[in-house]
């Protein structure tokens, strides 16, 4: 079974593909991302927990 691990990640609306294609390339994948009450966006990754 997998077991994984999660981070949450503030986006940047003006940068977002940048941010995510850097934590993609290290090995995170884009799980959801929510708009706060604020209006600020939070983005949930998570890769396989590495041993």
């Amino acid at each position: 079974m997998t077991t994984w691990e999660y981070v949450t990640v503030p986006l940047i609306v003006h940068n977002t593909k940048a941010i995510l294609d850097n934590w993609g390339s290290d090995g995170w994948e884009l799980v959801q991302v929510v708009v706060m009450p604020e209006g600020n966006l939070v983005a949930y990754l998570k890769r396989p927990l590495q041993s």
